[in-house]
């Protein structure tokens, strides 16, 4: 089976699995688990962060972010595609009671201007007070798009100037620093929180850290209890992440490459009218007929290929550590044979 629909449907390999049954563990709701401990401190210590929290997904981890950022009935700013707004069950509303604004966007990034016209004046009781800016990268419904470090900054200038707070979901924030070159730190510097995925690109089977200053972190532990997100012997699962850390960032380039390739494959197709640019692992494409999507996805099937429809007429391809050349050629031949 070649499983296209996600870089999070890899399984741990036989080494992961063996660190994560060596791992030292403790109970974590008591803050003694010394695996979690050492996750949390080097993830921090990586982006420039005071502190780190652990927890079993970036849902919960960006979820977490904006309950302690604001107040029910404040209001944040992103675009429509978001991560927080699309696929987290909305969280925003239900856990923290906010409204959202979007704002113009170029495959779900914006500018400082966008930001700044989206922002509510503070005295006016008539609307609602706008608290907080999102940020994903790489954006997800983009098709991996990856933002420029310099346009973050003039935004976080913005949010200084006004008193917002800026988080970055950080769901494939290693394979957009494979592409710019930049360090983790520059990527830390300008957010006032970071939610860091490790069971995506880097092959984990669950976890994410969220990072931010002592304060904020200290806060962030409680809504994590809040919502029944506390953990025990989690450093069985922390060990993951870790042996991620050690073993799979300098791969991820492997996956870009091959999804460039079947992006470009998948460009000469007939039946396809357009390809979204495939600056990292997500491929993202439209087909000239929106009723075909059924279609295409059981011809690929029938040959052992899944991939995920992702609106109508859509379909997204992710590579990741368990597709390899063999993969993409079967993929692209298999598609080549697709008649609508």
């Amino acid at each position: 089976m070649i499983d296209l629909r996600s870089d999070t449907v890899v399984k741990p390999t036989p080494a992961m699995r063996a660190a994560m049954a060596a791992a030292e563990v403790g109970d974590d709701v008591f803050g003694e688990d010394p695996t979690v401990i050492a996750l949390e401190e080097r993830v921090a210590a990586l982006f420039g962060h005071e502190a780190g929290l652990y927890c079993s997904s970036g849902t919960q981890t960006n979820q977490i972010a904006i309950k302690v950022h604001t107040q029910p009935g404040d209001e944040l700013i992103g675009e429509d595609g978001m991560h927080i707004y699309r696929y987290e069950g909305g969280g925003i509303m239900a856990t923290s009671g906010c409204s959202v604004k979007f704002v113009q966007n170029d495959r779900g990034r914006f500018t400082a201007e966008a930001v700044a016209d989206a922002i509510n004046n503070a005295a006016d009781n008539y609307v609602a007070r706008t608290r907080m800016v999102n940020i994903e990268n790489t954006h997800n419904r983009g098709g991996g798009a990856v933002w420029e470090l310099k346009e973050v900054h003039r935004i976080r200038t913005l949010c200084d100037q006004h008193g917002l707070a800026l988080h970055l979901d950080g769901a494939r924030i290693f394979n957009a620093m494979v592409v710019d070159g930049q360090e983790p730190k520059a990527w830390g510097k300008p957010f006032h929180s970071i939610s860091v995925c490790l069971s995506k690109g880097l092959g984990a089977p669950v976890g994410s850290v969220l990072l931010g200053p002592k304060p904020f972190i200290h806060e962030a532990r409680r809504v994590r209890k809040r919502i029944g997100g506390g953990m025990r012997q989690v450093g069985i699962i922390a060990a993951a992440g870790t042996y991620a850390l050690d073993h799979h960032l300098g791969r991820l380039h492997e996956d870009h490459a091959r999804a460039s390739t079947l992006a470009k494959a998948i460009a000469e197709l007939p039946y396809v009218e357009q390809v979204a640019p495939a600056d990292t692992n997500i491929v993202v494409f439209r087909l000239k007929d929106p009723q075909g999507t059924n279609t295409l996805l059981t011809h690929l099937r029938a040959a052992n290929i899944i991939a995920l429809p992702f609106g109508i007429g859509t379909i997204r391809m992710v590579t990741h550590m368990e597709i390899d050349d063999a993969s993409i050629q079967r993929t692209i031949e298999t598609m080549n044979r697709y008649r609508p």
